[in-house]
């Protein structure tokens, strides 16, 4: 079996700067892609709020950077994902889909997360084409103009915001009567007057030639006054949460009710198994940023470096 310092799990700006990281630092990591290898980056168009890039950059461009950046300084990268590990005792087992088990001193876990969609074919038809789960990453190209936002929890009440602040009118698309969202957040949406909430609203499609051009809507679906329209909107986005990717390792790791990883300290990055260490979406309910992500891969592969030297 082969034995390595440092296993990275995961592509994306964490693992990728991960590798960067514990490569420079001799650990000569291996990086397993996963299922997505960049990310969910790569499903984005142009990115102007990571820096270094004036003029903005594709997400399949950055991600490509990060990864040849990896390769070069020495990161093994390989593609791969991981159905099975063992972190009872050091050193760690990790095994691979193609069966390969992998033995490591220190492991990484930048699995990240993925936004849950409605499940309608027009997402993925017009992905990338006005369909977007980040209103901070592509709320900028909407500005004054009008998007429609789905979902009626705190992070689609906190998107509607975001994007009436560019936007020129937002509808929130609301299953349900009402908003879950906190007291404080549902009082800022409902107050704001570029957006307008429809409640027992459902989305069946979307239309357009080049590009979302409206939604395709119901209200009080299944009911005796069950209305359908089509609502013209420029740009559309799913705010239902995101799963992250950590269904694999919960025998270990703690997780919240949700499935993100709980950090074993103020840290952000260290598990309560000793060389275990988490980065990226997959620990963080609250910002999912790329810039966020690749600092924490930065953490993580500082601190894996500090535990080996440790020993």
């Amino acid at each position: 079996m082969e034995r390595v310092k440092c296993l990275i799990i995961g592509s994306g700006p964490a693992g990728y700067t991960a590798g960067i990281y514990a490569a420079r630092a001799n650990l000569s990591p291996v990086v397993i892609e996963g299922i997505q290898p960049g990310g969910q980056l790569t499903q984005t168009t142009v990115i102007e709020n990571f820096p270094g890039f004036p003029k903005g950059i594709s997400g399949p461009e950055l991600m490509d950077n990060m990864r040849q950046q990896a390769i070069n300084v020495g990161a093994d990268v390989r593609s791969g994902v991981v159905t099975a590990v063992d972190f009872e005792t050091v050193p760690y087992v990790v095994t691979l889909d193609n069966g390969t088990e992998i033995s490591a001193d220190t492991v990484i876990v930048a699995t990240g997360a993925a936004a849950k969609y409605l499940g309608l074919s027009d997402e993925t038809k017009y992905a990338g084409m006005g369909v977007s789960a980040c209103a901070t990453c592509d709320g900028f190209f909407y500005r004054k103009k009008v998007v429609a936002v789905v979902g009626g929890g705190d992070t689609a009440c906190e998107e509607a915001n975001y994007l009436a602040s560019l936007a020129s009118k937002v509808y929130l698309i609301v299953r349900k009567p009402y908003l879950r969202a906190s007291k404080a957040m549902q009082d800022r949406t409902l107050n704001n007057p570029k957006i307008e909430v429809l409640f027992e609203h459902n989305t069946l499609g979307l239309y357009g030639e080049n590009g979302v051009e409206g939604v395709h809507l119901v209200k009080r679906m299944g009911e005796a006054d069950e209305t359908r329209y089509d609502l013209p909107v420029d740009g559309f986005f799913l705010a239902i949460g995101h799963k992250p990717n950590s269904d694999v390792f919960k025998k270990y790791l703690k997780t919240d009710e949700t499935g993100y990883f709980v950090p074993g300290d103020d840290s952000g990055v260290r598990t309560a198994v000793p060389g275990v260490f988490v980065a990226g979406d997959v620990a963080d309910p609250h910002y999912r940023q790329a810039i966020t992500a690749a600092a924490s891969g930065c953490k993580a592969a500082l601190e894996a470096e500090r535990y080996l030297s440790s020993k």
